[in-house]
């Protein structure tokens, strides 16, 4: 299965079903269900902000639906949509959205990471 590593507090976000953008600065023809993994690397200032504590890192969390890319034209159109990526920043001119759905928890299985969507057993 498609798997795409997020670092914390992006990855509990996003299986929260708060966080429903996901913002990367490359494209994907990729449409379907993918696993949620929580890269070792976290953003403490950002845990900090939305106030977590321990988050876990190196494993699955949840999956998630991505149904489309949205591909950022302005920052006026990126800083709208803010409320569903939490990005700070516009990422211009490279900014692409995950249209994400259907988030949920799993079970944590501990597992590396990697860069872009990559399959899992």
């Amino acid at each position: 299965m498609k798997t795409l590593s997020l670092k914390q507090p992006w990855a509990e976000l996003v299986v929260s079903g708060r966080k429903t953008i996901e913002v990367r600065k490359w494209n994907t023809k990729f449409r379907g269900e993918f696993l949620v993994h929580a890269s070792l690397n976290t953003n403490k200032e950002k845990e900090k902000e939305f106030s977590f504590k321990d988050l876990p890192t190196g494993c699955i969390v949840g999956k998630a639906t991505l149904i489309d890319v949205k591909k950022y034209t302005s920052k006026e159109e990126f800083e709208k949509d803010s409320d569903k990526h939490f990005a700070k920043g516009w990422h211009a001119p490279k900014a692409h959205g995950f249209i994400l759905e259907n988030a949920q928890r799993l079970p944590l299985k501990t597992l590396k990471g990697k860069l872009n969507f990559f399959e899992v057993e």
